[in-house]
């Protein structure tokens, strides 16, 4: 047969009630406590002063501070296609790119890219009404992009 746990580890068998209990009581007390804190934070709920932030105004502060809103700029450019050069060019073109204040615009076959870039003038006017974040000194179009054989494992210089 065993010994006691409290005459193996050397305690006394008097405080060895005592000393098990006094965890349990501490521990009810915080539990009573958090439980009291909980409470009167439901009960000032939506008080002035309580009210979180909104995740708008969080992904405001992050986008100012991480530079992401040109970025944030162009796609919203991207959704709007449509109302900036109307239904029927937004078929045929897309924006492709925003670097340095230079906007590109791709499209789908060369006869559409002739007809933006007639329209750059008006496209800049009505991008910078509809986007103020998003300066644009220059609009790029460009059309579809053929395939060279120029390149590769077969690719010369100086034909």
């Amino acid at each position: 047969m065993t010994p006691p746990i409290a005459e193996t580890l050397k305690l006394d068998a008097r405080k060895l009630p005592a000393q098990v209990f006094e965890r349990f009581t501490r521990r009810q007390f915080s539990r009573k406590a958090r439980e009291e804190r909980a409470e009167r934070a439901w009960e000032s709920f939506g008080k002035p002063g309580r009210d979180p932030a909104r995740l708008g105004s969080v992904a405001d502060v992050l986008a100012i501070r991480g530079n992401w809103g040109p970025h944030l700029r162009l796609a919203q450019l991207e959704n709007h296609w449509d109302e900036v050069v109307g239904p029927q060019i937004a078929l045929h073109s897309r924006p492709g790119g925003y670097d340095h204040g230079v906007l590109t615009i791709r499209t789908e076959s060369g006869v559409w890219a002739t007809q933006l870039t007639y329209l750059i003038p008006q496209l800049k006017a009505k991008i910078a009404e509809r986007l103020a974040g998003l300066p644009i000194e220059q609009i790029v179009v460009t059309g579809p992009r053929a395939s060279s054989f120029a390149r590769g494992r077969f690719g010369r210089t100086g034909r």
